[in-house]
């Protein structure tokens, strides 16, 4: 399936969201799998930002298109929509946060 803005692969293609409040990471982890670096200084995402992402498997290459999804929860309202048509999804909390937990959408 393609999705807006995005080019037509020969190769599987996911949408593949990834939520959790503000600060668990979720930027920092998209990231460090495109370049390789750690970002520390923490810089909120507004509204979303999206990245393909390739792999390689015993199978052959394959994409995920990462939604990086604003955690702040006045941007709470504009997440819903970005769940339409994900095929796949990361949930991300602080393990030394509690509450990034109990916010875990269930």
């Amino acid at each position: 399936m393609a999705l807006p803005n995005q080019q037509t692969v020969d190769y599987p293609s996911f949408k593949l969201v990834i939520v959790g409040d503000g600060g668990t990471g979720k930027t920092t982890f998209v990231k460090r799998h495109l370049t390789g670096e750690f970002e520390k200084k923490y810089e909120p995402t507004i509204g979303v930002e999206v990245h393909p992402l390739d792999f390689f498997t015993n199978c052959g290459k394959i994409r995920f298109y990462c939604w990086d999804t604003a955690g702040q929860e006045k941007f709470g309202g504009l997440r819903d929509g970005y769940y339409i048509h994900g095929q796949c999804a990361i949930i991300m909390f602080d393990v030394t946060a509690r509450l990034t937990y109990k916010n875990v959408p269930t």
